[in-house]
């Protein structure tokens, strides 16, 4: 990754950050990492824990934002999510997957939650 899109990426996160706790979120951490990869922003929403992925993007010439949160990306973020549950001890909580989208460019950014974006395979069950 170039260090122009770690950039962008982090000023989507901080902007990320400002904009959910408008809407009542409580961010508990950033950049949660572990062997199965990264989780953006870890928050509550109420009484809902929540793992937030954050997608910014300049353009759509790859598609929206939310096309990057592939099934391979949803697949690190729910082992990602176990990792950070059992070490936080929090195995019994309710917890969900958002994905924040931001679109920037020459007009003001949009921004976007897209509450439980997708769900963990025992969801189905």
């Amino acid at each position: 990754m170039s260090e122009h899109q770690r950039t962008l990426g982090r000023a989507g996160e901080d902007a990320a950050v400002r904009y959910l706790r408008e809407q009542g979120y409580r961010i508990l951490e950033r950049n949660f990492r572990c062997r199965f990869g990264e989780i953006d922003l870890i928050a509550r929403d109420g009484d809902m824990l929540v793992f937030i992925e954050v997608k910014t993007r300049r353009s759509q010439t790859f598609g929206p934002p939310a096309m990057a949160v592939t099934a391979a990306k949803q697949r690190h973020l729910i082992k990602a999510s176990q990792v950070f549950m059992s070490r936080a001890g929090r195995q019994h909580d309710v917890c969900r997957f958002d994905v924040v989208t931001i679109e920037v460019g020459s007009a003001e950014p949009r921004m976007e939650i897209i509450k439980n974006a997708f769900q963990t395979a025992s969801d189905f069950a």
